[in-house]
């Protein structure tokens, strides 16, 4: 059974960075598609970043220059970086994991395609 469990939310100043990482066990497949979403306070699940088995990353375009998704294989790890964050970047986060490839950017998934979803961990920013 696949298990995906977030860490490193916290809150930071405007302006601050942050590393989440979500730890994966019981994926065996060597193809996948893992992505980064967030939830903020009233509003509807919007994605992040996704990365590839492949390698290939997308962001949608709020993430852009700022946050970086990787994955360490060896540790069964996925991060994402988070810089220069602001007050709307404040929400879960959620980690997800299909064993489908990414078919399309992140910024045209649904949460539909994902059948993995950690618990989430909480981002607040301060202005």
């Amino acid at each position: 059974q696949v298990h995906l469990v977030e860490s490193g939310g916290g809150s930071v100043q405007a302006g601050g960075s942050l590393r989440l990482s979500c730890a994966t066990s019981g994926y065996t497949d060597s193809d996948y598609c893992m992505a980064w979403w967030r939830q903020a306070a009233g509003k509807e699940r919007e994605g992040v970043a996704a990365l590839d088995s492949d390698g290939t990353t997308t962001y949608t375009d709020s993430a852009k220059g700022r946050f970086t998704i990787s994955r360490d294989n060896a540790k069964n790890t996925l991060y994402l970086q988070m810089n220069s964050l602001q007050p709307d970047d404040t929400a879960m986060y959620y980690c997800a994991a299909d064993v489908l490839r990414c078919w399309t950017p992140i910024s045209t998934m649904t949460t539909g395609f994902f059948e993995h979803w950690g618990q989430g961990t909480q981002v607040t920013v301060s202005s």
